[in-house]
């Protein structure tokens, strides 16, 4: 509940002090992969933004997303965004249930019409009427069908609600798929990776509530800032694959020194993400600098096109000792950003033509109002 009648002061009860909302400003702009200048639009969009609804629903998943969404150690993270957000409906972690949590769903969707955010974390089983997911005595296909239809904005987060994920990996008995194609009629924003990246979630809603409208995207519907470059061109390892240092087996003197781990199945060479930049526990690791390999959770399909996990891609073209990381990763960065900045330069001359709009019609009906 927001305390108090703006923003900073609904942090300040929070414990969150001004040079931390101005922090967190900066990291979601640099997460957006936006030119500094727009840190004052972030800010000032922020200090005056009206608290959108949102609903979070989910299906067939293992609430790993919205772990990871709850668990982020970063405070002025988490306590940003559950304070820009009416959180109206989260199964995991509201108060009410039975038919008093559908009744608040069901008057979100009827009131808030084209004007709340929907999240949707688990795939949707389509086989046999969607049977094999019910809430509420209705299936998850037909309660995602309204629910995300009538929404201003859709984010799938994790690989379930993306592509199916798990779930979905061969044979499928459930017939599950992800939210796009469940509901092709809506519009959706996916933040693949298993799980999500509380970071690009917020980043995404930040950019929806500065700009009005969702952050560029690829050809999955992934926003570019988060999916935009391969993980092998951000890896800290990469050196190592460039000078042909690799680990052969676990415990042996490359694994113990950091060497790359392209031989022992990592696939960062095909797979995009921001994990080696934005990382986890407050930006502290990622999966690759504690030891693991890439298992590109985060790719289209991943169970079914990566595995086996453990045995290396066959060889990648265009990498190696004879190309630089320069060659490759700067080109990429600048396609990004340019992208990024450029979609938001466009939004930002929207949002402001719709201000202009606003107040010329408060004008005129203030000149209307005096005449008469």
């Amino acid at each position: 509940m927001l305390h108090g009648n703006n923003l900073p002061e609904a942090l300040e009860h929070r414990g969150v002090s001004r040079r931390d909302f101005m922090n967190f400003c900066s990291l979601m702009v640099a997460t957006l992969a936006l030119p500094p200048r727009y840190l004052a639009a972030v800010t000032e969009a922020l200090q005056k933004t009206t608290r959108p609804v949102l609903v979070w629903l989910e299906f067939q998943d293992c609430a790993g997303n919205t772990e990871s969404m709850l668990r982020s150690a970063d405070p002025p993270v988490a306590d940003l965004v559950l304070d820009l957000l009416s959180w109206e409906y989260h199964e995991t972690i509201m108060a009410g249930a039975g038919k008093q949590a559908e009744a608040a769903l069901q008057r979100v969707v009827e009131q808030d019409a084209g004007k709340y955010i929907a999240v949707v974390e688990g795939a949707i089983p389509t086989a046999d009427d969607g049977v094999y997911c019910t809430i509420g005595g209705r299936t998850a296909l037909d309660i995602v069908t309204e629910v995300c239809t009538h929404s201003a904005a859709n984010i799938a987060v994790g690989a379930c609600a993306w592509d199916g994920g798990l779930v979905r990996a061969h044979p499928n008995p459930t017939g599950a798929v992800g939210l796009q194609e469940a509901v092709p009629q809506a519009k959706v924003v996916n933040l693949g990776g298993c799980p999500h990246n509380v970071a690009n979630t917020a980043a995404v809603l930040v950019h929806y509530l500065t700009f009005h409208e969702m952050p560029a995207l690829d050809q999955y519907n992934r926003p570019l800032f988060a999916y935009g470059r391969l993980i092998h061109d951000q890896c800290e390892r990469r050196a190592h694959y460039d000078a042909g240092q690799f680990v052969e087996e676990w415990g042996d003197e490359g694994s113990r020194k950091g060497w790359c781990l392209y031989k022992m199945g990592c696939k960062g060479p095909e797979a995009t993400y921001n994990c080696p930049t934005v990382r986890w526990n407050s930006g502290t690791s990622w999966p690759v600098k504690a030891g693991h390999g890439c298992i590109a959770c985060a790719s289209y399909r991943f169970w079914d096109n990566m595995s086996p996990f453990y045995k290396p891609l066959p060889k990648v073209p265009g990498f190696g000792a004879d190309v630089t990381a320069e060659e490759i990763g700067w080109g990429v960065i600048g396609t990004v950003a340019a992208l990024t900045a450029a979609h938001a330069a466009v939004a930002g001359i929207r949002v402001k033509q719709a201000e202009r709009a606003e107040r010329a019609s408060g004008d005129e009906s203030g000149t209307t109002s005096s005449k008469s």
